[in-house]
């Protein structure tokens, strides 16, 4: 029997003023394009929050705040280094105050396989014909409410 490394990892919802979720696609050499929500494995000794605040700078160039879990997912993937883990998934929401991304922050890898980025609207992504993960991010996406009262969003 094969133990699957764990893979602790914060993801983000990051949302517009639109209320327009943003997605990375994916283009692997070993399987076809995904669209996913930013974020990523926890580094050594940083707690899911920590990671959340460090992805959402790394991966979309925003400081702001982020907001409380709002989901936790337990799944099996093969990442893109190829190896099979165990995610514990934890979602938090954003809601930047503007929506231009800086990528400043990408790893070499990311820069190879995230090509392209969208804000997209709930009809959008449900006639999407790629893959997106969570399977389940629409209904994650309409339980979120709009940007809190008093901010501005993108």
């Amino acid at each position: 029997m094969t133990i699957r490394p764990r893979r602790p990892a914060a993801r983000l919802l990051v949302l517009d003023a639109a209320h327009r979720l943003l997605l990375f696609r994916f283009t692997p050499d070993d399987r076809p394009p995904f669209w996913v929500t930013p974020g990523g494995a926890l580094d050594p000794g940083e707690s899911f929050e920590q990671a959340a605040v460090r992805e959402l700078r790394e991966e979309t160039g925003f400081t702001c705040a982020i907001g409380p879990l709002v989901a936790t997912r337990h799944v099996r993937f093969v990442t893109i280094e190829g190896v099979d883990v165990d995610a514990e998934e934890r979602y938090y929401p954003v809601y930047p105050p503007a929506a231009a991304l800086c990528f400043d922050g990408h790893t070499a890898l990311e820069r190879q396989v995230m090509t392209s980025h969208r804000w997209w609207t709930p009809q959008e992504l449900a006639d999407c014909p790629e893959p997106y993960f969570p399977t389940d991010l629409l209904a994650l996406w309409a339980a979120l409410p709009a940007a809190p009262a008093g901010k501005d969003a993108a």
